[in-house]
């Protein structure tokens, strides 16, 4: 089975945690430690390790960026409705994460932005169910 693991580095790995818990996500115990924790996103498919900055520069040689300053990566997470969407981003906003821009709603999809504490870029999407499955054309054509 395929998995995927984004690391981002953090400087508070206890606030990083109680905000990536605030946006509906679960820490795993058996793979956290001072150093790190594993932030399931989808149960047996997605994660984030969230790595203290000292612990992520053990695996580069090159100077690990400020991603408030120079985000280098957005990773988007699709939810099943765009109230979930505005909930998960104001549970973001309370436990520490930032919005830089309005939403963006282009009809068939709606997308809010949401860094960490740290500035790692999430973003939170819904997309109608017929454009995910036949494209965006598809739904513009519903609509008329």
């Amino acid at each position: 089975m395929k998995r995927m693991f984004v690391n981002l580095p953090v400087t508070d790995l206890d606030r990083a945690k109680a905000f990536y818990e605030a946006v509906g996500f679960t820490i795993n115990p058996l793979f956290t430690d001072h150093n790190a924790a594993c932030v399931v996103v989808e149960e047996d498919h997605a994660f984030f390790m969230i790595l203290t900055r000292e612990f992520f520069q053990t695996f580069t040689e090159l100077p690990l960026g400020d991603p408030k300053v120079s985000p280098t990566a957005a990773t988007a997470i699709f939810l099943e409705s765009r109230e979930e969407v505005d909930a998960t981003v104001a549970n973001g906003l309370a436990a520490g994460g930032t919005e830089p821009a309005p939403p963006s709603d282009y009809g068939f999809m709606y997308q809010r932005q949401l860094n960490d504490p740290d500035g790692n870029v999430i973003d939170f999407g819904w997309m109608d169910p017929v454009a995910a499955e036949q494209g965006p054309e598809a739904f513009a054509s519903q609509q008329g």
